[in-house]
């Protein structure tokens, strides 16, 4: 005679299980209270829904986003060097291919998601006669090819990948920027630069270099060295004392008083060098939050098996707490880039200086509404994969497990 060795193995009426019928009456119908909020709360959730979906297809006038889509894009970049863009665009779908056919195990749903929404906005340009609808559905073909061969030799093409996701940075400031007056690509100024690209240049520069920044700043503050923790708490304390605005301003209206006549920095050199410094003293206290948090014993075992200060931080230590303050560091990622609106009040033509700049406009007085309700979703979408792709990433690494 067997005996159950735990609730869990009684199941449950066949009303609750894993029916469509038993989740319905667990969670939205399980009493009479919980029964009167589900047909309020539905209610209410399809008058919303309603009332958006007539506003975005009925009352909405997007000619304030349609007529200037080049300029939320990319500002005034030139079409003629339009072509970098999309090399750039299509290399991207490339490595973003072969990195989920190589390093996730399975297909995720968003990744198809993602790939729809792309060929949805390429109908879209057909039906405003944008010529460029063939090159968003290139990038999906691109992508998806990408994702089939790293599924087939994930082995044979996982360093390439990785050597290639080091080297996109720099080959994005190369052919963005280019170089010379004439030949393959001639120099577009930084004042150009504006929209959509300039917004993103600026967040991925701020994310890429505050991390390794802010990382050395949060060692140097647990440093036994006097002069160097000093020098660490002193920045850390003063930048995180001053908004990113006046750090911003400082940057374009009075460095300019104190270099020599004749040299000049390019404003957005300045606007990223700021952002830099404002992130990096925040995400040192993120990184010395995670070093605080492992515990004593990992360096006394680290010191017994003979491994120099330098190996334990680097091979025992930091892993363990940036690995721990994932969720936070994303978080400030996201943040990152949303902040980077506020060069919009020093004078740069990011996505909100491009909007601004179509407002005042006199042909679109009036469609405030419909146009920073496009930029918001814009954020969004970004935003909203920042946060998707740390949470596989901590499924990934077992983040909160033990």
């Amino acid at each position: 005679m067997t005996t159950l060795s735990s609730s869990q193995e009684i199941l449950p009426p066949p009303s609750e299980r894993k029916t469509l019928q038993g989740w319905l009456l667990k969670n939205l119908f399980g009493s009479v209270a919980d029964t009167i909020l589900t047909i309020l709360a539905g209610s209410f959730l399809i008058w919303l829904i309603y009332v958006i979906i007539k506003w975005i297809l009925v009352t909405a006038k997007w000619a304030a986003v349609s007529d200037n889509l080049q300029l939320y894009m990319k500002g005034q970049y030139p079409g003629s060097a339009d072509w970098r863009i999309w090399t750039l665009m299509i290399l991207l779908g490339l490595l973003s291919g072969l990195a989920w056919g190589i390093y996730l195990k399975r297909a995720e749903a968003v990744g198809w998601v993602l790939l729809i929404v792309v060929l949805i906005l390429a109908f879209w340009m057909t039906i405003l006669h944008r010529a460029a609808w063939w090159k968003l559905v290139a990038v999906d073909v691109v992508a998806i090819a990408g994702y089939f061969l790293g599924k087939q030799f994930p082995e044979k093409l996982k360093r390439p990948t990785y050597i290639l996701m080091l080297l996109y940075m720099p080959l994005v400031i190369l052919m963005i920027r280019g170089f010379g007056e004439g030949g393959f690509m001639p120099l577009v100024t930084t004042n150009l630069w504006g929209g959509l690209l300039l917004s993103l240049l600026l967040a991925i520069f701020g994310i890429v270099f505050s991390f390794p920044i802010g990382v050395l700043l949060a060692l140097g503050r647990q440093s036994k060295l006097p002069a160097l923790k000093t020098l660490s708490v002193l920045y850390i304390e003063l930048i995180r004392g001053v908004p990113l605005v006046t750090l911003l301003f400082m940057g374009q209206l009075m460095l300019p008083f104190f270099l020599p006549q004749g040299i000049s920095i390019d404003r957005v050199i300045r606007a990223v060098v700021a952002i830099i410094m404002f992130a990096a003293a925040y995400m040192a206290e993120n990184v010395r939050g995670g070093l605080q948090s492992i515990p004593k014993g990992q360096g006394e075992a680290a010191d017994a098996l003979g491994l120099s200060g330098y190996q334990k931080m680097t091979f025992i230590i930091l892993p363990q707490a940036l690995r721990a303050v994932i969720p936070v560091l994303v978080g400030q990622f996201i943040g990152l880039f949303k902040d980077t609106s506020l060069v919009a009040l020093v004078g740069l033509l990011d996505l909100v200086g491009i909007s601004r700049s179509v407002l005042a406009n006199a042909d679109y007085i009036g469609r405030q509404l419909e146009v920073f309700a496009f930029i918001a979703l814009i954020y969004w979408v970004f935003s909203y994969g920042m946060s998707y792709s740390s949470s596989r990433l901590e499924t990934a690494l077992g983040v909160g497990e033990r």
